[in-house]
Parts: structure tokens; sequence; C-alpha cells
């Protein structure tokens, strides 16, 4: 740039810059070559109302205008749109053109653009300039926007009422020309269905060109693959990749036929940085880092992904990517911004400027069913509570993290340790034990009825603390290694592999990760997570539960959990480090203190931050770290780094924000260009020596540095042995239980005199003997479509916790519904199970009739006995039912009357009566 140039002048340069990168070449009017290229952008271009800066002609034909700034001009911009519209609606000198439907108004650094053929034409800012074929596409159909207004109304047959809301509103914001809007839908109640559904409706109805499905996770983005494929339309029988082509990027090849691409976002903006991507970068979600750059990093324009590549980027898990560094990609793209979440924050708000368009909560999802609530059950221990100390002069081991090597050593003064340094410090193996001990004894109390552990999810502080626990799990429930796995991209097995097992198999029963599958991942048959890690973030904590939250039917629920008597009601969280009660942020603040660990550190150089604090905090603490290791260590470490040592990296990294340094390069620029100006010059030199110094650092050596810079080694405490403190139900879900019941009281109390056999219990308990089980199945049926949160067994488990339960768990939701009508209108004082009931006054039945003279004998009896079953699942016997199954086997109706004669329908009668007594 030169300096003596007007703001007006180096305006048009910068203008002229941006055109050249997407694909135009700029001419002046006098020098016109329509050769030179298929977009020709022709400086001051005379019409009949004066001169226009720039007429953007495609393939010698006119379709558009830019009016230029100044830099200075850039808040005015909306200001001159009248006088851009003017000029694209005059006429062009020698051409009997029509009014041109593309119109810019740019300084070069801001650029705002029209497009008049819109049903309303709005302006809207846009990174830079679209490319000459893309308006040579364009003509050729009606505009998006117009489109748009032409998508059908939505049919809604396979879809929950909140997908319909969520779409139908979505597509309402899409015709409004509205081009941000944010779909909230609670975790498990199917968001990315939804997803699909309006990608498959954008793609079909409103010729969409190409949708970008954005994620933050590897783990993430296979799982939505997954989900494309899976997915059948409601207006036809193939399958959408049928149908479309779906690419997830593993490179940064874009296929030029793919009409959805699956990305992460980290890869993306590898790709606009023309950079490669080290795919363990992927595994991570980057929301989870500390460090956060002071200035966006720049991301700039790139000629094999153009602003136009995608009509609609979708933006999954969105709370925690479109923030900071991440924000580039999608403010690069000229596209509809759709934002997926169930846990938004006030920043997520802002992002989709308040476009709501759907709003649907765990709550809401609980009450019609979508989801499952949950319950909380505390363990807590001595040492989890209180930490621990241990005395000067006693031997322990210590142990490294990365090899896990043990030595023995004496301690040369005390030792004390708290709950926030267990198992990262110090590992207590009576704490861990403890802990697991406490939730195997109290499994029976926590899932009453079940013969094998529900599939649980434990979430662990590290690898090291991963591994500790699977090793004492196994041993505590005496189960072999597929008992329990760990699910963490550094496990040996294949995690992919694990998770399917988990998912769909018998075992592993347990599955232990640090992060992998805290957030996004789905495993319906999910019933337990227990916390062995504290969480600061609400929004990390809230997607944490949400794993537990899917629903599941019983026969599904049956593969995998062979004694669940149910389809899913609820899931438990068994907390042992008081994360349920500890203080959480709303989200992660916008400024941070610099007080970054250095796995942030690390990530944020890898990325091509451009920081000076990040830069010498780096070089400063791998510094202090080559005084720590060892030789062996300190020559792993130049391996993994194509052979450069600690010195060089710590040197290069300060070498980057040394002036001095920057200013010899500058000075070495100059002489083999002489043109360039000093600023750029030293520019050209920093970037050069930012590139050398973060080129060293991969995902390997990332991690490398980071497993072997941890205290080193940790201390094995076996001399504090860990007691409980206390295994109970969570105060909150005592009254969550308590209010459910009553609200529960409450319908049924509402709807006495609707139904039949609510009717009888209430009013005309003399009647019960008439229940049949026609009646208790109306009941159901009229609880499943209206209030499917008081699902039977979902009452009894809140029953369980509030008083002592006679019998165990029901296996059928009718036998546990008649238990709860008789027990809310006290029928019985506490809750018994049915066949329980049955069974005893069974009993009082047989005994009042052998008082006397009369005598059973051991044929009536076994057929008393098989009535007394039949009505203890089908709560009434007519005399009909003596014609089927159990007793047309044994001989049915003519039986009976041989056994019983004349007194048979007297039986009958007296049976029914007494047993639902």
């Amino acid at each position: 740039m030169n300096n003596n140039q007007t703001p007006e002048q180096q305006a048009r340069d910068a203008i002229d810059r941006k055109l050249y990168d997407s694909g135009w070449v700029v001419q002046e009017k006098s020098r016109i070559d329509w050769s030179a290229s298929r977009g020709i952008a022709v400086k001051e271009y005379l019409t009949d109302v004066g001169p226009a800066d720039y007429v953007l002609f495609v393939d010698k034909r006119p379709v558009g205008i830019i009016e230029a700034k100044r830099d200075e001009e850039g808040h005015r911009l909306t200001v001159v749109e009248e006088q851009s519209a003017d000029y694209a609606a005059s006429k062009l000198k020698y051409l009997n053109n029509d009014p041109l439907p593309f119109v810019y108004e740019s300084t070069g650094a801001l650029t705002r653009f029209t497009d008049f053929r819109d049903p309303k034409p709005r302006s809207k800012p846009v990174f830079s300039f679209l490319r000459p074929e893309t308006f040579e596409e364009w003509l050729k159909k009606k505009p998006l926007r117009e489109r748009l207004l032409e998508i059908p109304e939505l049919p809604t047959e396979r879809l929950r009422d909140c997908q319909i809301t969520a779409i139908s509103n979505l597509e309402k914001s899409f015709k409004d020309n509205r081009p941000r809007a944010l779909v909230q839908m609670a975790t498990g109640s199917g968001k990315t269905y939804t997803a699909i559904t309006f990608i498959y409706r954008l793609l079909k109805f409103a010729d969409a060109r190409k949708v970008l499905f954005l994620v933050d996770t590897r783990n993430l983005g296979e799982q939505a693959e997954q989900e494309f494929m899976a997915y059948v339309p409601n207006d036809d029988n193939r399958k959408f990749t049928e149908l479309y082509n779906v690419q997830r990027l593993r490179s940064s090849y874009i296929s030029s036929d793919s009409q959805v691409c699956i990305s992460t976002i980290q890869r993306l903006y590898s790709i606009l940085k023309g950079e490669e991507l080290d795919e363990k970068i992927e595994e991570e979600n980057p929301a989870e880092r500390g460090w956060q750059p002071k200035e966006p990093l720049p991301v700039v324009y790139n000629e094999k992904i153009p602003i136009e590549e995608f009509d609609f980027v979708v933006i999954d898990e969105c709370h925690r990517s479109i923030y900071n560094l991440w924000q580039q990609v999608l403010d690069y793209f000229d596209a509809f911004l759709i934002g997926l979440t169930a846990t938004p924050d006030k920043r997520t708000f802002g992002f989709f400027n308040e476009n709501v368009v759907s709003e649907y909560s765990h709550e809401e999802a609980v009450a019609d069913g979508v989801n499952v609530g949950y319950d909380v059950y505390t363990i807590e221990t001595e040492i989890s509570k209180n930490g621990a100390k241990i005395a000067a002069r006693e031997f322990v081991d210590k142990r490294e993290k990365l090899t896990r090597k043990k030595r023995w050593e004496q301690l040369d003064e005390d030792f004390t340790y708290t709950s926030k340094k267990l198992d990262r410090d110090v590992v207590n193996p009576s704490q861990i034990r403890n802990v697991i001990r406490t939730f195997k004894e109290k499994l029976p109390e926590i899932f009453p009825g079940r013969e094998e552990v529900p599939k649980t999810l434990i979430f662990a502080k590290n690898d090291s603390h991963a591994d500790d626990i699977i090793n004492i799990l196994r041993e505590e429930f005496n189960e072999g290694n597929a008992f329990c796995k760990k699910v963490t991209y550094k496990a040996e097995e294949d995690p992919k592999s694990v998770l399917s097992d988990f998912r769909n198999a018998y075992n592993p029963r347990i599955a232990v990760t640090v992060d992998m599958i805290a957030t996004g991942t789905d495993v319906k048959p999910l019933e337990c997570l227990l916390f062995m890690r504290d969480v600061k973030s609400l929004n990390y904590f809230e997607q944490m539960k949400g794993r537990g939250t899917r629903t599941l039917g019983f026969d599904d629920l049956q593969k995998v959990t062979k004694s669940a008597v149910s389809a899913k009601t609820h899931f438990v969280i068994v907390d042992a480090v008081g994360v349920t009660k500890t203080l959480k942020t709303d989200s992660r603040p916008l400024e941070r203190k610099r007080n970054t660990s250095l796995k942030d550190l690390l990530a944020a150089v890898t990325f091509g931050a451009q920081d000076e604090d990040l830069y010498v905090s780096l070089a400063n603490r791998l510094a202090r770290l080559n005084r720590q290791i060892n030789e062996d260590e300190r020559a792993t470490f130049a391996e993994k780094a194509n052979g450069k040592t600690i010195n060089q990296t710590v040197k290069d990294l300060l070498s980057a924000y040394n002036p001095d340094i920057i200013d010899s390069g500058a000075s070495e620029i100059k002489q083999r260009q002489p043109e360039i100006q000093e600023t750029d010059a030293k520019k050209k030199a920093q970037e050069k020596l930012i590139d050398v110094a973060r080129s060293t650092f991969s995902g390997e050596l990332n991690e490398y540095i980071e497993n072997v810079r941890r205290v080193h080694e940790q201390i094995i405490d076996t001399l504090n042995p860990d007691t409980l403190l206390r295994a109970e139900w969570d105060k909150d879900a005592v009254i969550r239980a308590d209010e459910l019941v009553n609200d529960f009281k409450a319908y049924m109390e509402a709807n006495k005199d609707e139904i039949t056999a609510l009717r009888i219990f209430y009013n005309q308990p003399y009647q019960r003997r008439e229940v049949t089980f026609t009646m208790i199945k109306e009941v159901l049926d009229k609880l499943k479509l209206e209030k499917p949160y008081f699902a039977p067994f979902r009452i009894w488990q809140a029953y369980e916790q509030l008083e002592k339960v006679n019998g165990n768990s029901p296996k059928n939701e009718l036998t546990a519904l008649v238990s709860l009508i008789r027990r809310i209108t006290e029928t019985d004082p506490v809750l018994t199970s049915y066949d329980q009931t049955v069974n005893r006054n069974f009993q009082d039945w047989v005994f009042k009739k052998q008082a006397g003279t009369l005598k059973f004998n051991d044929d009536q009896m076994n057929w008393l006995r098989m009535i007394k079953d039949y009505v203890a699942t089908s709560f009434h016997l007519e005399i009909d039912d003596l014609d089927y199954t159990p007793f047309d086997a044994l001989g049915g109706r003519g039986r009976m009357y041989q056994l019983f004669g004349d007194e048979m329908n007297l039986v009958i009668s007296e049976l029914n009566e007494a047993l639902a007594a």
C-alpha cells in the first residue's frame, strides 16, 4: 500500500484485491478485454445518472454494480444504498439494459450486498464478493428467498409435537428472511432428526444447493452421519442418502456433488486457513479449552471454498462452538445459520438475534414422555469430603502417571491433601473402593428388583483415574474384563466398538469415560450416571446429564437389561463428589485470567493463535518442564518434534515476539523486495517466525508434553482407609417424589367420575369385584395419552422413596396401576404389590371357608390357586374365561363343574369379591 494514496484510493485497492480473490478481473473502461475472464469488473462505467464505481459483467452481460466508499464511511454504508440502487436501475452507456440485480456497497474492509430479485430486497453484510459463475448460476432460476416462500405445509406423520413446532417455526423464519435462528430442544427429544427433516425439505422444496452440518467433535460427526444414513422421509420410501449425497469431511476436499457436508468446525477452520489438520484436535470439544485469544485469528478468503459454498449452515451444540476463534467460520459464509442446542446461554440467544424458533425444555419433554426424569442418590465418604494427611517419615508408593511404574519412597515432610487433589496429585484406592462398594451394596435400593447392574456410565477425572476405577470395579463386582470398559479416545480398544456394545449388547454393564461420551452421544439403555468428577460449567453438566434422559421401550431395554420389568421410566444420578451441589457458572466468561493450563496453551498455539502472552507463557512452561524431565524424556520430545529440542522450541516461541529478531527479519525481506513498506516487511517477518514456532506442535507432541509434565508422579495413599459418611436419596429427590405422588393423586381424583374403574374404587368400593382387565387398561391408556410422566412404574419408584413398600416392584404395568389406585384410595394403608394382596386375601378366604365342616381336596385347591393367579394379573374372572388359557388345558368350564358342582358360580363370585378386598 502506498502511504501517499487518498483514503478513496486505498479503499479501491482493497476492493480490487477482494474482487481478484473472488475470480474477477478488474479493468479500466478504456482497456476492456472481454477474453481476460468470464467475470470483468469495469471501473467508472458511465450510466445515465453518472459514473458507477464498478460495473460487474459476466460473459459480457452486466449483472451488478459496486459503490465504493472510503474506510471511514463503513458506518454509513446503509445510507448509500439508495445511491447504489439508482446506479443499478439506470441505463449503462451504449447498452439498453434491464435494471441490474446484484448490488454492493463496500469500503474494502466492510461489504454489504443486496439481491434485488428477492421478494423484499434487503442488504446484508458479506465477507467478500460472490464469484462470477455464482451469478451466472443464480440468474438461471428464482432467488433462494423466493423459493423458500414456496415450501409447502409440513406433513406431521412420524413427528413429535415439539419437532412439528420447531420445523414449522423455522420455515416461517426462513420465509421472513431471518438470517439466524435458534432451535432449543431438550436432549433426547430428537434435535438431529428435526434437523435432517428440515434439511430434506430445503433440498427438495427450496432447491437448496448445499447444506453444511457443523459439529465440534468427530464423534458427533460420525453419529450425525449415521442418522442421515438411517433417515427415511415421510413422503418417500427411499433413504436420505439414496436421494442426496452426504459427505463427512475426512480431509480438505469438499465434493462438488454433495448436497450435505458434515464437518467439525476445527476442520473447516483449518481448511479456510489452508492448513493441515491434526486429527486428534477433532477428538476434543474446543469449548472445554481454557485459553481464548484476545482477538480473533484472521480467516482469509479461500477460492476453493467461496463464501456462497453453502446456502444453510446448521450448527450442532451451538452453545459452545460459535464464539471467539470459531465464530469466523460462521461469519465467513453467506448462508442462513441455524443453531441446535439443549442448553443455550445468554450469548447463544444474542448470536442468533434472539430469534428462538423452538423452546422445548427438559421438564416439558419429561411431561410429554419424550424424555425421562431423574433422581439423585448421594454417596459421601470421609476422604471425598475432607481429604487426609500422611505423616512425615511414612513410606509411600509413588506412581508415574505415564507408565504407571511404581517405586517406594519415604516422605520428608507431612503431606496433606484436599478432595480437589484426589486422583490428580494423590490416589487413595480406599476412597475409590468405598464409593464403588457402596454403589454395589445400594443397587437393590436404587434399582429394586434388578438382577444385573443397570447400564451405568461413570465420569472420571482423567485417564489414570479411569484405569483405577475400572480395576476396582471389576474386583468389587467379581467380574471379568467384559463387565466394565473404558470409553475414551486414548483407550486401547476401539472406542466406537466399545460404545456400540455398551449401547446394544449385554456387556459392558459399566462404561468409564473422561469426556468422549459426556455430551452428544446417544446411549438409550443408560439408566445410571455415577459422577466421580466435579464439573464447573452449568451447560456442560446439563449435557452430561442428558446422556440419561433418552426414552427406551420395554422390549428394547430388556434386550440389554434382562431383568427390566418395564420401559425406561427414569434414570439415577449417583453423586459421589457433590456435583449436584457445587456452584456452576452459566457460561464460559468472555475474558479469562491467564492461569491457563498447559494443555490449553498447547492447543491454542497449534491452532495458530497469535498472542504474545500466550507464546511467552508457553515458552516459560516448557523451559520449566525441561528442568524437570530426564534425558530419555528429552530425547522422546525431540523425536516427536521432528528433531527439535525443547530449548530450540522455547527459543522459537520467544523469537516470534522479539522486536530485534523481527527487525532483523524485516531487513532481509527489504533487501530482497526494496519496494515493500517497512510495516509490511515487519508483519511478514513476524508471520514467518510465528509459523516456525507453531509448526513444531502436533496432537502427538502435545499429548506427550501434557502427560510427561503432569506431577510426574502420584502418591498412592494406602495409609488412610476411607469410611462412608452417608448413602441416601438426595433430599431434593425425596421432595420431587412427594410432588410426583401428589400430582398423580390429584389427576386420578380429577378423573374419578369419568373412568369406570376409578369411579368404582373411589365411590363404590363394594363393587371392586366387578373391576375387569379392560377397565384397568382404560385407565392406563388414558395416562399414556395425557400424562406419560405418570407411568405406573415411575409412580411406584417415587413411593419407594417415601414409604416402606410391601413386596417387590411389579413386573406388569397394569398390576402396578391397580396397586397404586388401591393406595391412593386408601384401600391399602401402604403400597402393596397386587399379587401379595391377592395372596393374602386368598389365604383369608380359604381359611374362613374351611373353618367349619367344608374341606377342599387337592384337586379343588389346585383349581382355586389357578383362579387366584389369574385374578392377580387379570383382576376379575368371568365364567366365559374358563374356556381360555390357562383353564382350557385342564378341562375348562366342564372340569370346574365336576370339581365344584352347583357351587361353581358361587365360588367364582366369592373369589372375585374376596380377592379384590
